[in-house]
């Protein structure tokens, strides 16, 4: 049924009263019921073993639940059986974490299933209530059984909600004022903000766009305010009011850094109450023209390069990606730009694969210039830069091809042949290890006795009795040299 509804429902005898009857009910009679349905109360379980039932009082809004690192607002009575009170909120009510927990363990629990205004009344078991733990010796509490059931009437008022902007908890927002729509400051968006900046205890160590000062204008993701700042204001929307908090890894780190208004101790924590004013975000992709596109590759490109000069490599990796978006395969491009639009694919795949053996991830390297391979068979520097990612790997035979081929495309390719050198140094340094595992090996068998030790010690005669260790080692040794490629020279250019 809903609410509102009026109906009539006909139940014979065995699901009404029976052979037995009632009072004006004679036995084995059908009968017939009117019945409306004024109202309702939800009734949860909570946690699923029936420890805390909650029963909605008042639906609350749209808004909601809140999060475990949100902070709540809260007004609550709190009492036992006899109805002696327990606890009681000030009339305003009382802000806690959820993650910190408040009164008993059943109060956070319950706050993260419910939204903004719901009221509702909680019945508490004890190994969710108090259990054996003493109370908080903040709050007054009335002496009561550690075993009583709690009986909680609780009004989530509000609640900030908080954001993990770095996933690592070492910079948090939590929203003060919700901004405008859905549109955030995202990385290359021209952003002014007003803040204030403080300490954990509170001293104000910079101002801006308060108190007479002007407001801050920067470009995200360029570093050109600390990296906290910057990685939550790509967070924010237009008018959002936030209160960040920032590790040391994310502010001002191991230095003691003095500022206009106060000096900022090593290792400090520091906090920023902030308010994005306006942002101009950067073009999309689909929000361009052919030549719009292109050029913003190649200026993606430039910042990429300047930055991997600088040794930023993970950055630059990160602008090479961006001046991909500018000229993916899935966009189209006329004739006239095809030629153009593939070279600077080429290139950017190529200086992203350089980035990634800065960073010692060689499998995404390989992966990179495959795709260049794909386009390019012959692409000298990304046989080159292939063959380097896979030596990292031990891949050696696949590098041993790839250098092959570099040379047969610029036999003078001088990095191409000291890379060769390398391998040889890796083939052998790799082949005297095996020997050594081998040498181990039969060793042991030869401890053994068994068959195959024994032909070994036949065929060392044959070798004018040289030491049987000596005769792997040998083999293996000519096996490896056997393998070479011919000592061939060439270069290559590394930009």
């Amino acid at each position: 049924m809903t609410k509102g509804e009026t109906a009539l429902f006909r139940m014979p005898s065995e699901l009404a009263y029976g052979v037995e009857g009632m009072d004006g009910v004679p036995p084995n009679s059908s009968v017939q019921f009117e019945v409306e349905l004024i109202s309702w109360i939800t009734v949860v379980d909570v946690c699923k073993d029936g420890g805390i039932i909650k029963k909605i009082i008042e639906k609350g809004e749209m808004m909601g639940p809140p999060g475990e690192l949100d902070e709540v607002r809260v007004k609550y009575t709190a009492t036992i059986d006899d109805g002696a009170i327990v606890a009681k909120t000030p009339e305003d009510g009382l802000e806690f974490y959820v993650k910190e927990g408040h009164l008993c363990p059943a109060l956070p629990k319950a706050v993260k299933t419910m939204k903004k205004r719901e009221k509702v009344n909680l019945v508490v078991q004890p190994h969710y209530a108090f259990g054996d733990d003493k109370k908080d010796s903040n709050t007054s509490f009335r002496s009561f059984p550690q075993s009583s059931v709690l009986r909680i009437d609780l009004e989530l008022v509000s609640f900030k909600p908080v954001v993990d902007v770095t996933g690592d908890s070492k910079v948090l927002k939590k929203i003060l004022k919700e901004g405008e729509g859905f549109v955030t400051a995202d990385e290359g968006a021209s952003v002014t903000v007003r803040y204030t900046a403080m300490l954990e205890d509170g001293t104000v160590f910079d101002k801006r766009g308060l108190d007479g000062t002007d407001a801050m204008e920067f470009v995200t993701d360029e570093e050109q305010v600390i990296a906290g700042l910057d990685r939550a204001v790509m967070t924010m929307k237009k008018g959002e009011h936030g209160l960040l908090t920032i590790k040391p890894e994310y502010g001002f780190g191991n230095a003691e850094v003095k500022q206009d208004l106060a000096i900022i101790p090593p290792i400090s924590t520091i906090l920023y109450e902030v308010e994005i004013l306006d942002f101009i975000k950067e073009k999309a992709p689909w929000e361009m023209n052919d030549q719009e596109k292109i050029e913003a590759c190649k200026r993606k490109k430039v910042e990429g390069n300047l930055l991997f000069k600088n040794g930023k490599y993970r950055r630059a990796g990160k602008k090479y990606d961006k001046a991909l978006d500018f000229v993916s395969g899935d966009i189209p491009f006329g004739d006239d730009d095809l030629k153009l639009v593939e070279s600077l694919r080429v290139s950017c795949w190529l200086n992203t694969a350089a980035c990634c053996l800065k960073l010692l991830d060689f499998h995404r390297a390989v992966n990179l210039c495959s795709k260049v391979l794909d386009v390019e068979s012959s692409n000298v520097k990304a046989l080159y830069r292939r063959a380097q990612a896979y030596m990292e790997t031990a891949d050696l035979h696949l590098a041993e091809l790839d250098i092959k081929k570099a040379l047969e495309t610029e036999p003078q390719n001088r990095e191409v042949k000291l890379l060769q050198k390398s391998l040889k140094q890796l083939r052998a340094e790799s082949n005297k290890s095996d020997a050594q595992i081998y040498t181990t090996m039969f060793s042991r068998m030869t401890k053994d006795g068994s068959t195959a030790t024994k032909r070994l010690k036949i065929d060392n005669v044959e070798n004018n009795n040289k030491p049987l260790e000596e005769v792997i080692a040998m083999e293996l040794e000519e096996t490896a040299v056997s393998s070479q490629p011919p000592e061939e020279g060439v270069a290559v250019d590394s930009s």
